[in-house]
């Protein structure tokens, strides 16, 4: 069964970090790119960071850009987000996923799979 499986959410003050990992599993993600999404309440699935195929160009959102930063470990179809100076705006679920767009993509409908997704709260 394909499966991507996020973990690493919780509760931070803001200005604190937090470390999302996604793993996969069922399949080779070697030729797609990895991004995260995130959603909060009323709000529509909003792009946060991609990585291409390669693990050689990251993009991120200028909401994050600073803040947060990408990496992959291809060999282990593993992906990480250190999320550092956290903001309450910053409060949302958090979602993994893989897209067959090998270079990356800011779109979540180019996106073919997808994790549960993890809650991070910031507070105030």
């Amino acid at each position: 069964q394909v499966r991507l499986v996020e973990s690493g959410g919780g509760l931070v003050q803001a200005g604190g970090s937090l470390r999302l990992d996604c793993e996969a599993s069922g399949r080779s993600f070697s030729l797609y790119s990895m991004g995260w999404f995130r959603q909060a309440p009323g709000k529509e699935r909003e792009f946060v960071a991609t990585i291409d195929w390669s693990a050689v160009t990251t993009t991120y959102a200028d909401s994050v850009k600073g803040r947060f930063a990408l990496s992959r470990d291809s060999a282990k179809d593993a992906m990480t987000l250190q999320m550092n100076s956290l903001k309450p705006e910053d409060t949302a679920v958090y979602y993994c996923g893989a897209s067959r767009y090998a270079g990356g993509s800011v779109y979540p409908q180019e996106y073919d799979y997808w994790g549960q997704g993890t809650q991070v709260t910031v507070s105030s």
